[in-house]
């Protein structure tokens, strides 16, 4: 797929973060977009952001609320998409919403985790499955699934635990993976990629902390905050001196720091990702920490997770760990 212009798109997680950004480009290059989010504000001014230059005469950008990991509201979604876009197919998919949060078996709540597992992998999956047969109707057609670093690596530091989501984007390489002989078989006129984003400048944090604990605010849970100092102490910071009030300025600043101080843009990640599909590339690393990232961890595999390994890294790339 060469262009997007006359084409018709569906983006998950178009309220923010590269999510908005994708959105945003692709109606930019003249290719109709409809994009769910379980926010209608943040939506709203996605669909403000893509209208700001007049559209081509008959564009569409259509916004729907739908939570991803919810079959019935994905098939709402799909059904919505028929009659607002005026369309029965499909040519481009991006399964690209997700959350953060749920890293431990032991510190975590089974809600915690299995909520950001059945939205980065369950989301995914359901999909592919909602919108297969728009996609079957088209004469060419692209899944685009968003893994992450954590696909291949499953850490984000050596004191803190980060089950849920690592094994959501490990399903997420798999299952795409498993695609491409899958689509070759059954669906050649459609592709397949998976996206392995570094750190990205989004608010996946603070995003993620008001979807698990549901307080549509800045103000962190008396949940967060313990997460928060169980999350200081297994990097070594005794908090025992902190008040509640530090521990979530601490958390905030983390969040910022995470959305301003990023290598890569969100919009410069949504461009990697829509050049890699007009090139027809199944493996999208997006950033140049994801580059050195997938090579270090090739080349010394048996290392991946060995102090020695998260500390180098870090200092070379400018991360900061945990």
């Amino acid at each position: 797929m060469k262009e997007f212009a006359g084409k018709f798109a569906v983006v998950t997680g178009g309220g923010t973060g590269m999510g908005r950004e994708l959105a945003r480009q692709l109606v930019a290059e003249g290719c109709n977009v409809a994009m769910c989010d379980i926010s209608a504000d943040a939506m709203a001014e996605t669909k403000r952001l893509c209208e700001l230059e007049k559209l081509p005469q008959g564009l569409r950008v259509t916004t729907h609320i739908a939570d991803v990991s919810i079959e019935d509201q994905l098939r709402r979604f799909r059904d919505e998409i028929t009659l607002e876009q005026g369309t029965d197919k499909i040519h481009l998919l991006f399964n690209n919403a997700g959350i953060g949060g749920g890293g431990s078996l032991f510190t975590n709540t089974r809600e915690q985790w299995e909520r950001t597992f059945n939205i980065c992998w369950g989301g995914v999956y359901l999909g592919v499955r909602t919108f297969l047969p728009m996609l079957m109707k088209a004469d060419e057609g692209h899944i685009i699934n968003t893994s992450s670093v954590n696909g291949f690596w499953a850490s984000v530091g050596m004191g803190v635990s980060h089950t849920a989501y690592s094994a959501a984007k490990f399903a997420v390489k798999g299952f795409t993976e498993a695609l491409i002989n899958d689509l070759r078989l059954n669906a050649p006129h459609i592709k397949c990629s998976v996206v392995m984003p570094g750190h990205i400048g989004t608010s996946i944090i603070s995003n993620s902390r008001k979807i698990q604990s549901g307080i549509d605010s800045d103000q962190l849970s008396a949940e967060d905050i313990i997460a928060s100092r169980q999350r200081l102490k297994g990097m070594g910071i005794d908090t025992t001196a902190m008040t509640d009030e530090d521990i979530q300025q601490i958390a905030l600043d983390r969040a910022r720091s995470f959305r301003d101080e990023a290598p890569t843009s969100a919009a410069a990640a949504a461009k990697i990702i829509l050049d890699g599909v007009k090139a027809e590339r199944w493996r999208i690393l997006v950033g140049d920490d994801a580059q050195r990232l997938d090579q270090r961890v090739r080349q010394t595999p048996e290392r991946a997770y060995d102090a020695e390994f998260y500390q180098s890294f870090a200092q070379e790339v400018g991360w900061r760990l945990g």
